[in-house]
């Protein structure tokens, strides 16, 4: 928002903004919530509010924490947060919007009962959940996220076992101020970026922590299916790289380059006390990703065990790469996330596809009465992602749905694969989703002739080939969708590539031994080979004493010393672990086909053992038990609306109190994804004769309070209700004109918006045009020979330079700034004659 600045005193209008987009939501969608009793967090709360476009009713004071920022009690984060989060959402008419929350420094991230432990973050996503059988290493069934993997628009798949409202929530903090605020920055800087740079999958030699690496494979073939080429699985216990996108690791101690991330990137750790951030627990904690420049990280907040439920999915990757927000793609990628702390800026989308807009005919500043329409033209960025909604925002406050395209009844959607055509017709009520799972069952339908298998995955169908011996250029498809029975096309489906892909996976299975061996005991293995060769090998327990481990790594090193399998169309073993099984000492393994691909893993292995002992698998089996990731793959996907989306609206601003408003129109992506385009004016309302005024009032010297008056045209006023961030302010009552005076100190550094809510006896209203301060008050000041011009900044805060010879004209600028420090200096002509100076600060 434009605020000018003239010595002490901050005046200020609305900002025209135009083309902003935001990946299936945007601040209009954010909580933010700041600890009052921390300067750190108001300052932090209050920029993240001025770059991500938070309106200021969004902002919650959290008012009587003192208890510190590591641990609370369930009745504590209850009482303290979610209890006053839930009322705010009520009362100021956010439940329709609010998706996000956003915990701003310096509030706990641990809820405890001194049994179990959560997450805040896990806590307002879904509930304190119990961990009472097991300790930390179960996995309470209710504890698992039904919004991971599903690949649909928050709003329509919040978790199932959330007792209340549910959130993305995320903590943006650090160990300082400075750290927190270059987390913010380069998230923001991130949207839309479309960053090339690699995302490594690495597999560390830490087999207790690098567990995930059986994850790898689908995360790279996704990306890989939609043309993202650059997340690559390594073997590595290195973290030494920099002009990273991502890393996924295991490692429980690493040190990372401060330049190791571009901006938008998402990097973990599976470690024990990676999320206790703020501890020393002989661990890293996750803040060294962020501090690298990555824009979320993720960390346990207790002892989980190795589970990788409890552990982001590598696909989180791809759920970025589709253009789903930070905080979306990591909700989506943690299946069981209750001990788990998300940290980071939730709105980061790298991958977003922005559109355009703009108002047909309304322009800023123009003033509306009675039933006034309002036109919009809104384009979408690419043909693929139509636009199939446009919501109507008044102040921040979602006010009315303007349109609304859904899938039409009666089109149809045809897909040919391998020459064989199907179709669905859209019904009645069908989602996204719906249509996707009837498509999904009507091509399984057909799966004797086409050899595909389809799997139905929130707007998107993933295709899998299953024949062995077709490579993935040789499966044909073809995809559209035609207007059928219905009066118009809303409907769109479109495949990823014309063939499919094939894999990049290495055929694997898991073999398990158990029981204490006696002497005599024996393990085999017999391998058929893809060209029918058989190669049969054993190995017997001489030794008393010998245990099941020792026994299962003898075989290991007999299969890897075996000539015979050492070849491209042989096997061989490695990822060792041992453990138990139904409290029996077991070993594990991976046999691996030495070459890539589906048709290497077709070699046969039958595992047979003495009586004693046991083993899985039985019978016969390829090492495949990662099909999914064998099978050639390519992805349908399913959206609705159109690509030029035009709107008429009749608004009744009979609804709106009279004075100033901002208008802001959204329109949504209609995929699951629903990347936000907004456009705003600002107008003025005037169904009465009502009107007031707001001004600021110079602070002087005293920089402890702000003061405003507020006057009516009126005499017979009620009240006047001044509001800034966070809510209302101050209140005078009978008054006609009112002056208020606002510590400071409670707003925080930054910068606020101020207007003035005027009601008259008749219960008629009036709201005023909107002043901005900031906080500290900037004073420009004059210094050396030749002159230079200086005053504090915000680092990458951007400043307008404006001048004049003479006050009766118009102000000039003369340049553009953005602060690379916490002091701006330009120098200045000096022409003998007096000249005014003034700033103007652009978030």
């Amino acid at each position: 928002m434009n605020r000018f600045i003239c010595k002490a005193l901050v005046l200020a209008a609305l900002l025209l903004t135009a083309n902003a987009v935001w990946a299936g939501g945007s601040g209009l969608n954010v909580i933010v919530v700041v600890n009052q009793n921390s300067t750190n967090s108001l300052q932090l709360g209050n920029d993240y509010c001025e770059q991500r476009g938070v309106p200021p009713q969004n902002l919650l004071r959290m008012t009587n924490w003192t208890g510190g920022n590591i641990n609370w009690s369930p009745g504590d984060f209850q009482t303290n947060l979610l209890n006053p989060l839930l009322a705010m959402v009520a009362c100021r008419g956010l439940t329709n919007q609010a998706q996000f929350v956003l915990l701003s420094m310096d509030i706990p991230y641990r809820v405890t009962d001194g049994i179990n432990n959560n997450s805040t973050t896990a806590a307002l996503f879904y509930g304190f959940k119990t961990n009472t059988v097991g300790g930390t290493c179960s996995l309470p069934d209710y504890s698992s996220n039904s919004y991971a993997y599903s690949e649909l628009p928050f709003s329509q798949a919040t978790p199932d076992t959330a007792t209340t409202n549910s959130f993305l929530a995320m903590m943006l903090t650090d160990t300082n101020l400075t750290a927190a605020e270059n987390t913010l920055a380069r998230s923001v800087a991130a949207d839309n970026s479309y960053p090339t740079q690699t995302v490594y999958l690495a597999k560390t030699d830490d087999g207790v922590r690098n567990v995930r690496f059986v994850e790898f494979d689908n995360s790279v073939f996704e990306n890989q299916v939609i043309g993202n080429y650059d997340v690559i699985r390594i073997d590595t216990d290195s973290t030494d790289f920099t002009n990273l996108f991502g890393l996924l690791t295991g490692l429980a101690n690493y040190s990372l380059a401060t330049n190791a991330f571009v901006p938008g990137a998402v990097g973990d750790s599976l470690t024990s006390y990676g999320g206790c951030i703020l501890e020393n627990t002989g661990q890293t904690p996750l803040l060294a990703f962020l501090e690298a420049g990555a824009a979320g990280s993720y960390g346990t907040v207790v002892e989980p065990c190795n589970y990788t439920q409890k552990f982001p999915d590598p696909v989180d990757y791809f759920y970025q790469a589709r253009g789903f927000s930070l905080a979306e793609a990591y909700y989506q990628s943690v299946l069981n996330p209750f001990q788990g702390l998300f940290v980071g800026e939730p709105l980061a989308a790298p991958f977003a596809h922005p559109g355009s807009a703009d108002w047909s005919s309304l322009t800023n500043g123009e003033v509306l009465s009675g039933t006034a329409t309002l036109s919009l033209n809104f384009t979408a960025g690419t043909t693929n992602l139509p636009l199939a909604q446009a919501d109507l925002f008044v102040d921040g406050t979602f006010f009315q749905t303007m349109t609304n395209l859904p899938s039409a009844v009666g089109n149809v959607l045809s897909v040919t694969l391998n020459g064989y055509t199907n179709n669905y017709t859209v019904l009645t009520n069908d989602t996204l989703a719906s249509a996707a799972v009837g498509l999904a069952n009507a091509l399984n339908s057909q799966a004797y002739l086409t050899q595909v298998a389809a799997f139905p995955v929130g707007d998107r169908i993933e295709l899998q080939s299953l024949v062995t011996n077709v490579p993935g250029s040789n499966v044909t498809l073809s995809a559209n969708a035609s207007i059928g029975s219905a009066t118009n096309l809303t409907t769109q489906l479109t495949a990823a590539r014309p063939v499919f892909l094939d894999t990049i996976a290495t055929g694997y299975q898991v073999v398990t031994v158990w029981n204490a061996p006696n002497v005599g005991d024996w393990l085999q293995f017999t391998f058929q080979k893809t060209n029918s060769t058989m190669v049969t090998l054993a190995i017997t327990n001489t030794v008393t004493g010998t245990t099941i481990a020792a026994l299962a790594q003898n075989l290991v090193n007999l299969i890897n010393a075996t000539s015979a399998l050492q070849m491209a169309d042989g096997v061989s073993a490695a990822d060792f672990s041992q453990g138990t099984v139904n409290g029996r000492p077991a070993a594990q393994f991976f046999l691996y086909a030495n070459s890539l691909g589906w048709p290497a893993a077709q070699i046969q292995a039958t595992l047979t053992t003495s009586i004693n002992l046991q083993s899985f698998p039985n019978g016969t089996n390829p090492l495949a038990d990662n099909v999914s990731d064998l099978r050639p793959r390519n992805h349908l996907y399913v959206s609705a609306g159109t690509n030029l989306l035009s709107v008429n609206f009749a608004c009744d601003t009979t609804q709106l109190s009279d004075g100033w408003h901002q208008l802001t129109a959204v329109a949504y992506e209609g995929t699951s994804v629903r990347t936000q385009i907004r456009v705003v004016r600002n107008v003025q309302v005037q169904n009465t004769s009502l009107s007031a005024t707001l001004a600021a009032l110079p602070a002087g010297t005293n920089t402890s309070h702000v003061q405003f008056t507020v006057t009516a045209n009126a005499t017979n006023i009620s009240r006047i209700e001044l509001f800034s961030t966070g809510g209302s302010v101050g209140v005078a009552t009978n008054l006609a004109a009112a002056v208020f005076t606002v510590n400071t100190a409670y707003l925080g550094l930054g910068m606020h918006p101020f207007y003035a809510l005027v009601t008259d006896s008749a219960g008629h209203r009036y709201q005023t045009q909107t002043v901005w301060e900031i906080i500290p008050v900037i004073t420009l000041t004059l210094t050396g020979s030749p002159p230079v011009l200086e005053w504090p900044a915000v680092l990458g805060r951007q400043y307008t330079l404006q001048s004049t010879t003479n006050l009766a004209t118009a102000f000039q600028t003369v340049t553009n700034i953005v602060a690379t420090n916490s002091v701006i200096q330009w120098p200045i002509a000096a022409a003998g004659s007096a000249g005014f100076y003034r700033v103007q600060v652009i978030p």
